[in-house]
């Protein structure tokens, strides 16, 4: 910061000191304050959908990431009957699950990124500039407030050097200038940029709907072909609980075996 920069820093953070006490009145633009509300919750949820977007994507690679170690320890598990409809389904899921994986690190990552996470991001960056905006209006508005104050006091109490309350007159016509004009600014963009959101988000929106669902379409069509090296009645025997008491049965044979009890 330059020594013009860090004075007019300081002269400012003593002009909020004085109007946080009330020696300085603090003008309140309510119709500004209503504009930047809105500002920030869109800056708010398109911050958060930027990071959601990305933990999307990271979950779908670790999800596939996951099936694949799966598929390998039952595989493995099959090692011995390689002959038994058991080995042949996990043969069958180990090769389903690398294919699925081949289609996210081929097919879904890259598109994602083009268009949802890079488009959410050139979002929330554009933000920066908006932030900047704001502040310096801020600062204008501070200084406004401060050379209306000065002005005020050299009415109420005349200085003895007359050229004070012209100049000082002066600084506050070119104070309030430079507000009025960033703020009437801000007051008719910040509304314009909330509603520009939909039409900004709509083919990122369509493109994450359409990429999910291939994923989806990917999963089911590699995934059904191992279906078929299950029993046809394999999902009535799990709603009917047979299959919990298949599960039971082995465990007590676990439990027979005599390291159990080691």
């Amino acid at each position: 910061m330059s020594w013009g920069g860090f004075k007019k820093a300081a002269s400012r953070a003593g002009t909020q000191l004085m109007q946080k006490t009330g020696q300085v009145e603090r003008t309140v633009d309510h119709q500004f304050a209503e504009e930047e509300a809105k500002y920030r919750i869109m800056e708010k949820e398109c911050n958060n959908l930027q990071k959601e977007a990305k933990n999307y994507l990271d979950a779908m690679r670790t999800m596939s990431a996951s099936q694949n170690r799966i598929a390998e320890t039952v595989e493995l598990f099959y090692t011995a009957d390689k002959a038994s409809d058991g080995a042949m389904a996990g043969h069958s899921y180990k090769a389903a699950v690398d294919a699925l994986d081949d289609v996210v690190t081929r097919d879904l990552d890259g598109p994602y990124r083009a268009t949802v996470l890079e488009p959410v991001g050139k979002m929330c960056h554009y933000f920066n500039n908006v932030n900047a905006a704001i502040d310096k209006r801020n600062h204008k508005l501070i200084d406004y407030d401060a050379s209306r104050s000065k002005v005020r006091k050299l009415v109420e109490k005349p200085s003895d050097d007359t050229a004070k309350l012209p100049r000082a007159q002066s600084e506050h016509d070119e104070a309030r200038e430079i507000y009025d004009i960033l703020n009437e600014q801000l007051i008719a963009e910040l509304p314009q940029l909330v509603e520009l959101r939909v039409p900004f988000l709509d083919p990122s929106f369509e493109s994450m709907v359409r990429i999910q669902m291939r994923f989806a379409e990917e999963g089911y069509e590699k995934l059904a072909g191992v279906q078929r090296y299950f029993a046809d009645g394999i999902r009535d025997e799990y709603a009917n609980g047979q299959l919990d008491v298949q599960v039971e049965n082995v465990l007590a044979e676990m439990k027979e075996l005599a390291i159990y009890g080691v």
